[in-house]
């Protein structure tokens, strides 16, 4: 049963043809003894299992006869003649409004140089992976062949019936201002050149911090910069708009100073920070300087310069790959020194990606017409706000060993941090309308936020009524594992978030030097209750209280007294008995039936029983409930009916209606074995009286979950489509296709849910997120009335 149960899940919920499985086993490891590894490494990535780094997926079916008639002829026609009537509803019947141009000619790639259009092909893939990954934004990489800037921007204005959104890139300076210039001036749609304004938003985000750290103004620093390309005139362009006065910057290039009456390797743009009248160096110029930018080459600058800047200077040494100076040698001349760079194994890495996806998605939800000055200052405020909050649980795990808490080597987020979708992209649409460029206005931006954080969070969304009714009451939720860093994290979240109340067990010394350690502000006492298991006042109360439930059950004085010293999962459940606590979490580590036997021992009565375990699978194409995983091996009939009605009352609780299929190893009493009697069984006791659910059984995993299966040999089914919980008579089968749908499937776990001991406890499991813990302390916190 258990094989079988896991073969039907796979089949139905996982896509891939057995030819691409083959292929995604390739192994990297057998060329570790290449001496070309790392060049091997990435040429293997671009090649295996198919070339390149995108594909092209439809979104409507595409099945039959019927499909190919709406999605071309004739059907295709009547989408034609909306948008001819009214050209602004192209964003609604076709991909426009989520799709993004990436357009260079390899003139300035990377640190490449003018490589040429089709060699730069695989850098525009992957700035259109970037887009997909960070901000669901569909993408299109266009490499042309054309190094007449007026000529390349003709092409690119000509494809704005294409496209939503152009983000320039990788074109040489001063050709990319004068396509970016003309674009603006004749496309209704966003232009921007990453490597200008991307560059320019994050080095902006990055110096805001880097002020509030070293307790300076934009209107009090002197800056120089080396590098007057694109991206370092951009940055300085953003600097005065952030208050940096215009007399108090100084830019050089590898001709030294840029003043007035220079002729060689001039621009326009350089021209505009033109200071003084003679030639002059870096050397001579740094002294008393605040802020050092750099967008240059390496080794630009020395450390005996840096010793001439300010006290605690700020260096941006943002060259790659080898930056202006190396952090080790302004350290050894300026200890107190602020440093940023543009690699990823230093700290406080100035990334493009920190802002170029969200600028766009917000851009583009609201129909701007341009990205303009307030959105970009709206992208930096984002930015920076976040670097100074705490820190992202996902975005902890993502950077083990990394200092994550806000200050001099934390100034920007990481870019793994799930937040800057809502964040970022939100400040840039709430911008956007506010300046006027907006054709589609959101009504509400707290909401907008909140489907963003959904699009990331994948479980945000089924959680939204579970959080809801968790918001009506306010719940004291006891952790039995304080001292885990997830459940700081959580109990950090629930403080943001939630109206409850985190209580932890563990060591305060242990607790308050880990929040320090995850760059946590939450303070014992204050933010939370701490109940130490080595030394607390209650610890007579709590040991009387177990002794006098379990002596008749074999406990003596001495023994109570030893599991309430140790056993943080007792002592919670001992917080919920004496009603100290409203709920209880445990299960970060352990094995699941040991926490299970003391929460039965102390919180189990008559009404109040363990049912089952309830997992919530959040997968592609929607949720699926999977039960019982955990606490009956091999459950009767009563108990597998039990759980079924369990299962209905809590699928109720995320929005869904439920439709529950018996699953076993018997298909609608095609085989008389174990499993099938007693899913049989259930069935005859779910039917023995009214049911305000559907439910259907016994069968297989694929006849649940695909509806022409199932109406082949049983045409007479009691619900249509697919099944979205499934309670199996045998536990080892429920947890094979919860944890392959976990691993193999991509589906993100919600519980698991204890049934029947009426929300006062629940168990998870050692591999649960924070996240995942931030998601059950709502389930935890939701009033018993309301639990059904």
């Amino acid at each position: 049963m258990i094989a079988q149960a896991v073969l039907n899940a796979l089949r139905c919920l996982l896509y891939g043809s057995p030819e691409d499985s083959l292929k995604l086993n390739f192994s990297l490891e057998d060329t570790v003894s290449d001496d070309n590894y790392p060049r091997k490494r990435a040429l293997d990535y671009h090649e295996f299992p198919k070339p390149g780094k995108l594909e092209i997926r439809a979104t409507k079916p595409m099945a039959n006869g019927r499909d190919l008639s709406l999605a071309y002829s004739p059907g295709v026609a009547e989408a034609c003649l909306e948008i001819k009537k009214d050209p602004s509803t192209a964003s609604r019947y076709t991909a426009r409004g989520n799709l993004v141009a990436v357009v260079s000619n390899g003139s300035a790639v990377l640190g490449l140089g003018n490589i040429g259009a089709l060699a730069s092909k695989p850098v525009m893939e992957g700035k259109a992976v970037l887009f997909k990954k960070f901000a669901n934004i569909d993408c299109f990489d266009i490499e042309l062949n054309e190094n007449n800037p007026e000529k390349l921007a003709d092409i690119v204005c000509a494809m704005e019936p294409s496209f939503g959104a152009i983000n320039l890139e990788d074109i040489k300076a001063p050709d990319c201002f004068i396509v970016e210039q003309i674009c603006r001036e004749r496309m209704n749609i966003p232009v921007f050149h990453d490597d200008q304004h991307g560059t320019a938003i994050v080095v902006g985000a990055a110096a805001t911090n880097a002020l509030r750290v070293t307790g300076k103004s934009f209107d009090q620093i002197k800056v120089v910069s080396t590098g007057g390309g694109a991206a370092g005139i951009a940055c300085l362009n953003m600097l005065l708009k952030l208050g940096v006065k215009r007399e108090n910057v100084w830019l050089c290039d590898i001709e030294g100073l840029v003043y007035e009456g220079r002729e060689t390797e001039m621009t326009p743009q350089k021209a505009a920070y033109a200071q003084g009248t003679k030639p002059s160096t870096l050397d001579d110029v740094i002294e008393a300087a605040d802020l050092f930018l750099g967008l240059s080459g390496p080794g630009v600058l020395k450390p005996e310069m840096v010793a001439k800047m300010s006290k605690r200077p700020i260096i941006f040494a943002l060259a790659n790959p080898t930056p202006e100076i190396m952090p080790d040698e302004v350290r050894a001349v300026a200890p107190d020194a602020i440093i940023a760079t543009g690699r990823s194994d230093f700290p406080n890495q100035v990334n493009n990606v920190l802002c170029f996806p969200f600028i766009f998605r917000g851009a583009l939800d609201v129909g701007a017409t341009e990205i303009n000055d307030a959105m970009q200052l709206g992208c930096i405020e984002g930015i920076a706000a976040l670097a100074r909050a705490t820190t992202s649980a996902e975005a902890a795990a993502a950077y083990k060993g990394e200092q994550l808490s806000f200050g001099e080597d934390y100034l920007i987020p990481k870019p793994f941090d799930p937040r800057l979708m809502g964040v970022v992209a939100s400040a840039v649409a709430k911008a956007a309308m506010e300046s006027g460029v907006a054709t589609r206005p959101v009504d509400d931006i707290a909401a907008y936020k909140k489907t963003l954080d959904g699009s990331v969070f994948r479980s945000a969304l089924i959680m939204r009524p579970v959080f809801e009714a968790a918001a009506t009451a306010e719940r004291r939720i006891v952790f039995a594992e304080g001292e885990d860093e997830r459940v700081l994290r959580t109990a950090n979240a629930m403080l943001e978030e939630t109206t409850d109340a985190p209580i932890l067990i563990g060591r305060p010394d242990v607790i308050a030097q880990r929040c320090e350690r995850a760059g946590l502000s939450i303070t014992a006492g204050k933010d939370f209750q701490i109940v130490n298991p080595e030394r607390d006042d209650r610890y007579r109360e709590y040991w009387g209280a177990y002794h006098q439930i379990m002596a008749r059950k074999g406990t003596t004085p001495d023994l109570a007294k030893a599991i309430l010293r140790t056993n943080t999962t007792a002592i919670a459940a001992i917080m919920v008995h004496l009603e100290q606590a409203d709920s209880m979490i445990a299960g970060t580590f352990g094995q699941y039936l040991w926490h299970l036997n003391y929460i039965k021992q102390i919180l189990g009565t008559g009404q109040l029983h363990p049912v089952g375990a309830l997992s919530l699978m959040i997968l592609q194409d929607g949720p699926l409930f999977i039960a019982d995983t955990h606490v009956h091996n091999t459950p009767t009939s009563e108990q597998i009916a039990e759980s079924v009605c369990a299962a209905a009352r809590h699928v109720r609780r995320f929005g869904v209606e439920p439709k529950i299929a018996l699953c076993s190893y018997s298909q609608f009493g095609n085989h008389d074995g174990d499993s099938g009697r007693r899913a049989r069984g259930a069935l005859e006791i779910l039917d023995s009286r009214p049911r305000d659910f559907a439910y259907e059984g016994e069968m297989h995993v694929d006849a649940a979950l695909d509806m022409d299966v199932r109406q082949h040999i049983f045409p007479d089914a009691r619900f249509d489509g697919p099944a979205n919980a499934l309670v199996f008579a045998n536990a080892d089968a429920a947890s094979a296709v919860r944890n392959t749908l976990k691993v193999k499937g991509g589906g993100l776990e919600v519980g698991p849910i204890l049934m029947g001991m009426g929300n006062r406890a629940h168990i998870v499991t050692p591999s649960i997120t924070a996240r995942g813990l931030l998601n059950m302390s709502a389930v935890a916190g939701t009033p018993v009335a309301k639990y059904g």
